[in-house]
């Protein structure tokens, strides 16, 4: 790792607690921070840094509970991966973002750093609970170690991280691992990097071991596709239609890609992931 990844700090007991989203200890900060642009997903235009109309005194939705018939369908597939919690209570130690301009600002502009982070803290985890890459795993708790101590840095520290830079280091580290598990357990698997398959019809094709890193595919018909050890990491699968495809074993699967697809009760998911509400029975 560079130098821009501090030597490992103290054990993490418990990282994969740290990085579920409690918005109850969160001070509304995706409903400010983030802009909206009307479409499908948000019903109304909203600049980042000003208030959703939504969000209460208390920092709650007040329409969590109809998000998608009102029109915010993208607040729904939203995951800050508890980043919202540690940045309002560890980085910025419980401070109110409407009673300082600056302190605001600052908070805005930490919580994408520290979401990232954690969003690659997130792969790195999964990773160590692989078996197939074994061989990885002391580099693995190292890396996780010492993503865990930037994204405990003071606000200076974490807005003059090159993410770009731990984002090459680490996505290289996990590369390996999709390569290490994809050989192991299902050779020969396609290669769709970075593919457009937008609106593809991929019905009950065997896709097994493939690695769709990357890949556009919004609208595109998945039902009954083989996508066991497949490597789903960055891919886009807006409106994808999961419908009976099996996921088990997926690498780099998230609950926001999940939620923002179709599926229904014969989807075949990863252990650890949830069926969205919205799906099929």
């Amino acid at each position: 790792m560079s130098s821009d990844l501090p030597a490992p700090g103290a054990h993490r007991a418990d990282v994969g607690q740290r990085l579920r989203a409690d918005c109850s200890r969160c001070v509304g900060l995706c409903c400010v921070a983030l802009p909206f642009a009307a479409s499908a997903d948000f019903a109304i235009d909203k600049p980042g840094g000003v208030p959703c109309p939504n969000l209460r005194a208390d920092f709650r939705c007040g329409i969590h509970d109809r998000l998608r018939e009102s029109g915010f369908r993208g607040c729904t597939v939203f995951d800050c991966r508890g980043a919202g919690q540690r940045v309002s209570q560890e980085t910025f130690a419980g401070r109110d973002w409407r009673e300082d301009r600056v302190t605001a600002r600052q908070m805005f502009a930490v919580l994408p750093v520290v979401q990232h982070l954690h969003e690659l803290m997130g792969h790195l985890l999964e990773s160590l609970a692989r078996p197939q890459a074994a061989a990885l795993h002391a580099e693995l708790a190292e890396a996780l170690e010492r993503l865990d101590v930037l994204a405990s840095g003071d606000a200076t520290s974490l807005l003059s991280l090159d993410r770009g830079a731990v984002q090459a280091e680490v996505g290289e580290l996990l590369l390996r691992v999709s390569t290490a598990v994809r050989e192991a357990a299902a050779p020969g698997g396609e290669d769709h990097r970075g593919a457009d398959l937008v609106g593809a019809d991929l019905r009950h094709a065997g896709l097994t071991g493939a690695s769709l890193r990357g890949a556009l595919l919004v609208a595109a018909r998945l039902d009954g596709a083989d996508l066991r050890w497949a490597d789903l990491v960055g891919a886009d699968l807006r409106d994808a239609d999961l419908s009976g495809a099996d996921l088990a074993e997926a690498l780099f699967l998230t609950q926001p890609q999940l939620d923002a697809a179709r599926g229904n009760a014969r989807t075949v998911l990863p252990e650890g992931l949830t069926r969205p509400s919205h799906w099929q029975v």
